[in-house]
């Protein structure tokens, strides 16, 4: 059974490994993503739990990852804090990161969306000039990203199949 992801598991989820942050407020993000449910803990973190299984692979990989870029890039990336362990409520890894204050891209005025357009340009060149020679390969953690594009086909065909 697929468990239901709310504050009230965060607050289970934190107690017992990370008793320093147990008595934290707890409270869900106003956007959260498609491939995890992110929390607020207290006003300086958030939790971001796996939303389904093809998800779960992505934790150990920003956990280590995440990390060895930040220095890399001219923007702020989320700083993972901890990282929380398969328990009998909840079968995934999961990870507390420091939150980065900031406004959604899609409500940003005018005078700010050009400076995030200019911003975000220096941030892909900046991503693309880090070498990659290490690091992780395409495969199911990251969907076959960066991958042979036939990884996709068999699904491809039968979307354009239903378009027929």
């Amino acid at each position: 059974m697929k468990p239901t992801i709310d504050e009230i598991l965060v607050r289970k989820m934190i107690t017992d490994p990370f008793p320093q942050w147990k008595d934290l407020p707890v409270s869900a993000v106003s956007t959260s993503g498609w491939d995890n449910r992110t929390f607020h803990l207290g006003d300086e973190m958030l939790v971001r739990l796996p939303s389904a299984p093809e998800y779960a692979e992505q934790v150990e990989k920003e956990q280590r990852w995440l990390p060895k870029l930040a220095p890399l890039l001219p923007l702020q990336i989320p700083t993972p804090l901890a990282m929380g362990k398969p328990t009998n409520d909840y079968p995934h890894p999961w990870s507390i990161y420091r939150w980065i204050e900031a406004e959604t891209a899609a409500f940003l005025n005018t005078l700010s969306l050009d400076q995030f357009s200019v911003d975000l340009a220096k941030f892909l060149v900046a991503l693309q000039k880090i070498d990659t020679q290490d690091a992780p390969l395409p495969g199911q953690h990251n969907f076959y990203r960066g991958g042979d594009s036939s990884i996709y086909d068999e699904e491809t065909q039968k979307a354009l199949s239903l378009l027929n």
